[in-house]
This record gives structure tokens, C-alpha cells and sequence, in this order.
């Protein structure tokens, strides 16, 4: 069901960020963690292991199991194999439909710099040059991905059940919400 940005959470505890890779899923779960208390959980540091070595999909499951059971959580994304457990508790879906001249100039810039300031992430990994120019890189990824991301959410939005679905379709909708909720938290 396509919700209206709500002026407050109250009934929403469980929320996921949904979107395509550099869509702006983790900074704005981060933010929507900060304004709201809601403990945040970030997916791809539980997902990946060292030397970019991905769990098993039963893995998957078995290590974001004690994150859904709990009252209330920011997730700042959601794999595949873990889809069924969570949004079977989600509450909220905030699903970052951008264009993919967004995400994708994101991606490049977000990758660029990782690249020169070694940043670690998903799970203590950092980017290499190697891995940027595989055939595996989070761009490739981006391109293989992004269609079905986008009619996952559009499905996801005419569907009358639940969770309840807020698709941001920009970024100025995105800032627009998250402005929403600061007035009505402060």
C-alpha cells in the first residue's frame, strides 16, 4: 500500500530502506535512525565477511534473524534471501525509487572515493582497483540490479497489503520527508 510521508512514526517501529545500489539507502537510514531513537542495523556489514567473502543465503537469514525479533529497527537494506523473514515484520518500507542518473553518478563517486581513501565497509572490506574493474564490481552489479529494483518497489507500491510502502521517487522527496519528520519530532 502507497503511503503519504506520515508526520510522525508512531506505528511505524520496523523500517526497511529499500533501493538500488547508491541510491542513498544507508545515509538515509542513518538519519532516519538519528531523528528517531530506532536502533539501525546495517545489512552489508552482517552480509560480508573478510576478503569480500559473502554468507551463504541460509547464513544470511540465520544472522539477521536476531535483528528482525527485535521491537523496533532502521534496516538500510534488504537481500534477497532474507526478504521473506523481514518484511514479514517490517512495518515500513521507505523505498528510494531514483532515476538511474542518480544512484548510478552516486555509485561512481561513492566507489572513486573509497578507492583513494580506503575506506572500510561491508564488514571491514575495502575497495580495490581489482575489484572496481571486475566483472563483479558494485557498478556491474548497479546495471544488473537496477530493473528489477525498480519493479520490485512499483510492484510493491500498487500493492494494497501489507507493509506499507513510501516510494521517494528523488532526492528533494527524500529531504522533503525527512524534514517532515524533524518538525514533528522537535
Amino acid at each position: 500500500m502507497l503511503v503519504d510521508p506520515p508526520p510522525h512514526l508512531r506505528h511505524h517501529r520496523r523500517i526497511v530502506v529499500y533501493g538500488v545500489t547508491g541510491s542513498g539507502k544507508s545515509t538515509l537510514a542513518a538519519r532516519l535512525s538519528s531523528l528517531t531513537g530506532i536502533p539501525l542495523v546495517r545489512v552489508d556489514d552482517l552480509m560480508w565477511r573478510p576478503g569480500w567473502v559473502q554468507l551463504s543465503a541460509d547464513e544470511q537469514v540465520e544472522v539477521i534473524r536476531p535483528h528482525v525479533d527485535r521491537p523496533e529497527w532502521v534496516m538500510d537494506a534488504m537481500w534477497s534471501a532474507t526478504r521473506p523473514l523481514v518484511l514479514g515484520r517490517t512495518d515500513l518500507v521507505v523505498a528510494l525509487d531514483h532515476p538511474r542518473r542518480v544512484s548510478l553518478g552516486r555509485l561512481v563517486r561513492r566507489t572513486a572515493a573509497r578507492l583513494v581513501t580506503r575506506e572500510p565497509v561491508c564488514g571491514g572490506n575495502t575497495e580495490s582497483w581489482r575489484s572496481a574493474l571486475s566483472s563483479d564490481s558494485i557498478v556491474v552489479w548497479h546495471f544488473r540490479s537496477f530493473a528489477a529494483k525498480s519493479a520490485t518497489i512499483e510492484a510493491w507500491a500498487a500493492d494494497a497489503g501489507p507493509p506499507s510502502v513510501l516510494r521517494l521517487t528523488s532526492c528533494a522527496a527524500a529531504d522533503a520527508w525527512l524534514r517532515t519528520l524533524e518538525h514533528a519530532h522537535s
